[in-house]
């Protein structure tokens, strides 16, 4: 985890995508740390606040690449999140289960009892649910792509409207 002590200032760029404009932060390596909506800028501040303590942003561009990539995502190549770097700091276990994230397809879906029991922890689905909820960057870090037991949409950090339109544009049918 990062040093609590050290204040964190990170570069802060807006992108527009179909559901809205999301908040890009950047370290100075240009690696994202967090990715969020205009309208949850709260959360994504409190989280960012979580993870890292004091943070400061300024405004600053996100790297032409990722902006590229993010763009191509929102217009179909749904494979590009993985040209993303980023990096974010949490728990062991909160890294554990953002890490396991991206390799659950796009266009594909699992449960939070699913994630637990292939993350070795069958019991902590709560506890898997608590650290998907604490992930500061979305889309990138698909935590859309986890869904209740019964195919619910369950919650997202960002709306579900907007959870419902990810899942879609990845090609999966939701209720």
């Amino acid at each position: 985890m990062a040093d609590r002590k050290t204040a964190q200032t990170f570069n802060l760029d807006r992108l527009t995508t179909p559901i809205g404009a999301a908040l890009l932060v950047t370290d100075d390596d240009g690696v994202l740390r967090a990715l969020d909506w205009d309208d949850y800028e709260g959360r994504m501040l409190d989280l960012l606040r979580l993870h890292y303590g004091a943070v400061t942003l300024r405004d600053g561009s996100a790297p032409a690449a990722m902006r590229k990539a993010l763009a191509d995502y929102f217009k179909g190549d749904l494979d590009r999140l993985t040209d993303v770097e980023w990096r974010v700091a949490g728990t062991p276990f909160q890294q554990k289960v953002w890490h396991a994230l991206p390799k659950i397809p796009p266009g594909t879906t699992m449960s939070y009892g699913a994630l637990a029991a292939k993350l070795k922890v069958p019991k902590a689905m709560r506890a898997v649910g608590h650290a998907n909820g604490s992930n500061p960057i979305s889309v990138v870090v698909p935590c859309h792509r986890l869904i209740g037991a019964n195919g619910s949409l369950v919650k997202y950090g960002g709306g579900l409207e907007r959870k419902r339109w990810l899942l879609r544009h990845e090609g999966v049918e939701v209720r």
